[in-house]
Formats: structure tokens, C-alpha cells, sequence
């Protein structure tokens, strides 16, 4: 079943305009009597009925809430060294699918790509409605933010998360699963900041800067991966280790 987001407070009836109006007339080619699932801008799923449609807004009654949450217990904050073309799109969209609460793109010392002023706040706004697509897609309960791009030092001062996380490759004493143990036994996996590299990889002043926010440097394995690879590859055995995937 399709699902939307409405930026407005649940209530028994409800308006959908704009793009996505203009989607399920034209594209969709739905009609008075179909059903879809819609998200309030305060977080409330709800199954909806259509009752009066055209191309620009779409007026639904509200059949009954959706208790089921499809959101992570963990909230977690991917920081993404910007890297070139479309890797960081697809980053994105995956990361979204996958249950990040946001992304960060982070411009860092080896980074290929230089954004800065107009053209980094066009990008911004395209990686945006990509997240919004991906979010729909996999029947989230939130739209992630993507941030502003920023500095290493402005991520790390800005993300005040209880676990804050850096995969690094010549880390070769502590594992991510370990780590994620040590911040179960805490109490402090309800939010995690998991930074990730460029293609250059993280410069050694950036490690240190994040380890003195409270990082902690992690190893994903023997094998070296790309910078689209790694996050999604920490994401996953984040998600499974706190029982995101299925018990």
C-alpha cells in the first residue's frame, strides 16, 4: 500500500497536496474509495480512505491509526565523508531504506568532491527529496533529515550522540560488534553517531579530533572497503546486533 507524508497534525481528515497530489491522480490514477497509509507531521501512521481527488490535492478520512512502529530503537546518525558522483545519492537513498534518523555529509580532508555556498545547498536539496523517495519506499514513520554539509569539527560539535562511532582502517584491536558491546552494557545505545570516510579515508588530525569528542575507532573486518560501502555494511550489523533485523 502506498504511503505519504503529510506536513500537518493527524486528524480525521486530512489533505494531501503538491507533488504527491499530483502522483496519485496522474500516475497512481487513484480514485474516491482508495486506500492508502498516511504519517502526520507528529509522528501518527493511519490507514485513509479517499475522498475527493485532482491534481492538486487529495482529501482523505482517516479509517484508523497504525500502531506498528517501522523506526530503529537506535537512533542513528550517519556522518558521510562527501564522496564524488553518484555514491553519494546512493548512500543516501540506502542508508534511509536501511533506518538512518539522518545523514550528514561531511566534507573532510580527502574528500575528491568540494562543495561550499549555492552549489552545496543545491546538492542538499537533492539528496533531500532522494532521502523523502527512499523514505516512502520503505514505509518509514519519519522523513531523515540530510544536513547541511559541514566540517569535521562542526559534525562532531553539533551530533551530541551517547555512542559516537568511526570506522577506520588501520584499526585492528577493536571490532564494531565489540564496541557495540561495550555501549550495550553501558546503557548507551538509544543514539549513535557512525562516521564513515571519503575515498581518501579519514585523515589522521580527523581521527584524533573525533576521538576527543568520544569517538571510538573501529575495525569493519579484514577487508578494505569503498566509502558507498562501508557505512551500509556498519548500518546492517548495527541493526542486527541491536535486533533491528528480526530477533
Amino acid at each position: 500500500m502506498h504511503r505519504f507524508f503529510v506536513p500537518q497534525l493527524y486528524n480525521e481528515t486530512m489533505t494531501i497536496e503538491g507533488v504527491d497530489a499530483r502522483h496519485i491522480s496522474k500516475v497512481l490514477r487513484m480514485q474516491p474509495g482508495a486506500q492508502l497509509q498516511i504519517v502526520s507531521d507528529n509522528g501518527v501512521s493511519a490507514l485513509a480512505e479517499i475522498t475527493a481527488i485532482d491534481s492538486e490535492c487529495v482529501t482523505v478520512h482517516c479509517l484508523e491509526k497504525l500502531a506498528e512502529s517501522h523506526e530503529p530503537a537506535v537512533r542513528l546518525i550517519l556522518a558521510q565523508g562527501l564522496a564524488k558522483g553518484e555514491k553519494m545519492e546512493f548512500i543516501i537513498q540506502k542508508a534511509v531504506e536501511m533506518g538512518a534518523y539522518s545523514v550528514v555529509p561531511v566534507a573532510m580532508e580527502h574528500s575528491v568532491v568540494r562543495l561550499d555556498g549555492a552549489k552545496a545547498a543545491k546538492k542538499v536539496e537533492r539528496w533531500q527529496k532522494i532521502a523523502e523517495s527512499a523514505a516512502k519506499q520503505s514505509k518509514r514513520d519519519i522523513i531523515p533529515e540530510v544536513q547541511p554539509v559541514q566540517t569535521m569539527s562542526q559534525m562532531l560539535s553539533a551530533n551530541d550522540c551517547a555512542t559516537k562511532i568511526i570506522a577506520y582502517e588501520c584499526e585492528d584491536k577493536k571490532s564494531l560488534k565489540a564496541a557495540l558491546k561495550e555501549a550495550q552494557a553501558k546503557g548507551a545505545l538509544t543514539d549513535l553517531l557512525l562516521i564513515i570516510g571519503p575515498e581518501g579515508g579519514i585523515s589522521e588530525a580527523e581521527l584524533d579530533a573525533a576521538r576527543a569528542a568520544g569517538a571510538v575507532p573501529v575495525s569493519l573486518g579484514r577487508r578494505i572497503l569503498r566509502a558507498e560501502t562501508a557505512g551500509l555494511v556498519a548500518i546492517s550489523a548495527i541493526f542486527y546486533e541491536t535486533g533491528d533485523l528480526g530477533d
